[in-house]
């Protein structure tokens, strides 16, 4: 499994917990530093099943100052798979990979359900 992560995301922090407490191996990728590509988020977001939305951190700063909640709606999925490809910060964080699924964010019980022992 591959997990995207940003070191100082509190909620990034939960899962690694979480996989350690669950003796789940992952490899890890930083975010920030080894962003996703257009071609890696466009197989994800098919493979997920989720909301091309679901993929951007609308918590985050960058989010807020390129007011992407008001430009989303009127860009195009190519556009905003692009968008996301320019900047990890703007991807939803925890990003987990795997041969079957991609979970995005951390949310226990999603996570026990896909990765529990």
């Amino acid at each position: 499994m591959l997990l995207l992560q940003y070191e100082k995301c509190s909620t990034c922090k939960k899962a690694v917990a979480w996989l350690k407490d669950n003796h789940i191996a992952y490899d890890d990728r930083p975010i920030r530093e080894q962003n996703p590509t257009k071609e890696e988020l466009a197989d994800w977001h098919r493979r997920s099943g989720l909301p091309l939305k679901r993929f951007f951190n609308t918590s985050g700063n960058l989010y807020k100052e390129l007011q992407l909640k008001e430009k989303l709606p009127s860009m195009s999925e190519e556009e905003q798979l692009a968008l996301l490809a320019t900047d990890g910060m703007l991807v939803k964080r925890p990003l987990a990979v795997g041969e079957d699924f991609v979970l995005v964010g951390f949310k226990e019980a999603e996570w026990e359900e896909k990765l529990g022992r």
